[in-house]
């Protein structure tokens, strides 16, 4: 693509094919088409531009990967504390140790 009249044209011709999300001229000399996509075919565009513009080339098909999703940590429940009982404590019998206050009946 030697002129930005070729660059548009090309860049309307990708526009129109199947299943493209993104374009753009690429490469040192801005000479190549880089065009991004979820089902595009690439021989149907070549051969599309090849009619509309003279010469065009693949240089590379590639399956664009998505970024790798990070898991985020979920929040762990919160361990539960362990219910105690409540403290037992013992108690000295509750008698009487002096007789003398209790009259005995005969």
């Amino acid at each position: 693509m030697s002129c930005d009249k070729s660059r548009s044209k090309a860049l309307t011709l990708a526009a129109k094919a199947a299943g493209v999300t993104s374009m753009g001229i690429t490469g040192d000399a801005r000479d190549q088409l880089e065009v991004v996509g979820d089902g595009v075919d690439p021989v149907c565009l070549v051969s599309c531009l090849r009619k509309k513009l003279g010469h065009a080339q693949i240089i590379k098909v590639e399956e664009v990967k998505k970024p790798e999703e990070k898991k985020k940590d979920e929040p762990k429940p919160a361990v539960p504390e362990p219910v105690h009982p409540p403290p037992y404590f013992f108690y000295p019998p509750s008698c009487s140790h002096y007789p003398h206050q209790y009259p005995l009946y005969f």
